[in-house]
């Protein structure tokens, strides 16, 4: 790296320390020519998720956004604040992961109505009734059953995987 007072292209790392937040490495450098001392900083490189809107407008991907939607979706339930910020942190990396610049905002809300499916029923079809526009009752109440059905079914195959265990007079 470029000495920023001589312009000499050899500089020596004296200290290295990962900053506090864990996201960066701050670099103590001196001038093997001039020996004047600066710091660096060693940080990824942010990328940029489009999120491509039905309509097709494109917007940055954005956790706030996600996070407000999440908050909402959960208002007045037992659901704690840690519990959302977990939600929106597996989210966006998911997102992330996919490695792509662009992602359908049908795809973020895939990944979203996932988490709120573990997370609570009754959050899952708030954000259903707005994420899947449900045109009239029938269509939110045919939802609804195929919620109750699908938990129902995943709650009688937990209780097949439980191993049983002999009782005092099975012995």
């Amino acid at each position: 790296m470029k000495c920023p007072s001589c312009s000499h292209a050899d500089t020596s790392v004296i200290d290295s320390r990962v900053t506090r937040e864990g996201r960066e490495i701050r670099r103590r450098r001196a001038c093997d020519k001039c020996g004047a001392r600066f710091t660096t900083y060693e940080r990824p490189e942010e990328r940029v998720v489009f999120v491509v809107k039905k309509d097709k407008r494109r917007e940055p991907y954005d956790p706030e956004k996600l996070r407000a939607g999440l908050f909402k979706a959960c208002q007045k339930l037992d659901i704690t604040a840690e519990q959302i910020e977990q939600a929106v942190h597996r989210v966006t990396r998911k997102v992330f992961d996919l490695n792509m610049e662009e992602v359908k905002s049908s795809t973020v809300g895939k990944f979203v109505m996932e988490e709120l499916y573990g997370l609570d029923e009754v959050a899952y079809i708030r954000f259903a009734s707005v994420y899947l526009r449900f045109q009239d009752i029938s269509e939110f109440t045919r939802h609804v059953e195929e919620l109750r059905r699908k938990k129902n079914s995943e709650a009688a195959q937990r209780a097949k995987l439980k191993p049983i265990k002999p009782g005092p007079s099975d012995e």
